[in-house]
């Protein structure tokens, strides 16, 4: 029903910025939230930032809190994440996802989302 596409990534080097971008297709009329993952080498996924459709709230993992920001493109139906000063850290694969409903788990948990990108790497060095 729903198809979730990134782009964006690339190299940088630590304290550089890129904006990576989440375009999504299909039944999208009733989401009741998106949310980025991402995975480092040897780690498992982890949260990393979600907006909610009803008011816009948004969630930021500690880890990116103050240097990620979401925005959304409501006319290209694209939710775009804007990483900032960033560390080697940060370094991974990162996965958009989308949530349905009506019922989820906390936003933070994979299972909360029903479809999910191929994923867009972003590599920091130094």
């Amino acid at each position: 029903q729903v198809q979730l596409e990134e782009s964006g990534g690339g190299s940088v080097q630590a304290g550089g910025s890129l904006r990576i971008s989440c375009t999504t297709s299909g039944d999208t009329y009733n989401l009741h939230s998106m949310a980025w993952f991402r995975q480092a080498p040897g780690k498992e996924r982890e949260g990393v930032a979600v907006r909610y459709a009803t008011g816009g709230k948004e969630v930021y993992a500690d880890s990116v809190k103050g240097r990620f920001t979401l925005s959304r493109d409501d006319a290209v139906n694209t939710l775009h994440l804007f990483l900032n000063n960033l560390k080697p850290e940060d370094t991974g694969m990162y996965y958009c996802a989308a949530h349905v409903g009506p019922y989820g788990d906390w936003w933070y948990v994979e299972s909360t989302y029903e479809y999910w990108g191929q994923g867009t790497r972003v590599t920091v060095s130094s």
